[in-house]
């Protein structure tokens, strides 16, 4: 009988650690596979403007929803005009350390929210541009999406570890535009996403890149409105906004910068 009940206990003993082993191993498999760096290595990090010569700047408040799904650090919100009548809305999300049990700054891409919220995409040639931006390439998405009589032209990207990215942010793209075309029941497209090829794809894409998902990350869009105009007219305004709305910024300078007010508003 002892006999029995000791090897029961060595079963049992092994599978726990089996078990706790590969808890340990799913655990710490993101931190060893993904760290590889850009080519030239330096950290990259973008600092918003609200003074742009030429230009008046107005806050535009971020829904409190929005706000909750973004989970967000800091996010900077507005619209530029100009004595011409142009206008730039402009929106930089940023979160400056790792936080546990919260989804991706990179989720909800206009693809997914502006879709959601009653705009169309409008099928329009490229669909992502490569732009150096002070010195480094960036990819940034292009959308033209039409709603309510309007057109906007949409550009957005991200940042992450201080570090551009090598794949795209247009998991959502597939499935936005199906669902535009109500093919799917549900209001969010739950079931579209988990079933779409293209968002797996691009999963795919970021595992093997094996860049960091952890890290410092920012979320960058930037549109105009082209309601009569020809898109390359608000190509060639966007392109040019973008390396005077965004220079070059010191991101532990904004970091301290951050847990300061923080510290601030708590004791106060």
């Amino acid at each position: 009988m002892k006999r029995a009940i000791s090897i029961s206990s060595k079963h049992y003993l092994g599978v726990t650690i089996v078990f706790c082993g590969a808890i340990l191993l799913c655990w710490g498999f993101p931190f060893v596979w993904y760290t590889h760096a850009n080519p030239d290595g330096k950290y990259f990090w973008l600092s918003e403007q609200r003074a742009v010569e030429g230009w008046t700047y107005s806050e535009e408040p971020v829904a409190k929803s929005a706000e909750a799904i973004l989970v967000a650090d800091r996010l900077t919100s507005g619209q530029f005009t100009n004595v011409t009548g142009q206008s730039v809305h402009i929106f930089s999300a940023k979160r400056y350390q790792e936080k546990q049990n919260e989804i991706g700054l990179f989720v909800h891409t206009p693809d997914r929210c502006w879709t959601e919220s009653g705009w169309q995409i409008e099928p329009n040639a490229p669909d992502v541009l490569s732009l150096v931006i002070h010195g480094a390439p960036i990819q940034f998405e292009r959308r033209i999406f039409t709603g309510g009589g309007h057109r906007e032209l949409v550009y957005f990207c991200g940042l992450t570890g201080g570090q551009t990215l090598p794949y795209r942010l247009d998991h959502n793209l597939s499935v936005g535009m199906r669902y535009q075309l109500k093919q799917g029941l549900e209001k969010t497209g739950t079931t579209l996403r988990a079933g779409d090829s293209h968002l797996w794809a691009r999963v795919w894409e970021a595992f093997i890149s094996r860049r960091p998902l952890f890290g410092p990350k920012q979320f960058i869009r930037i549109s105009t409105p082209i309601d009569a105009l020809p898109p390359a007219e608000g190509d060639r305004l966007l392109q040019t906004f973008l390396t005077q709305w965004l220079l070059p910024g010191d991101f532990q300078t904004e970091l301290r910068d951050w847990k300061q007010s923080s510290s601030a508003a708590k004791r106060s």
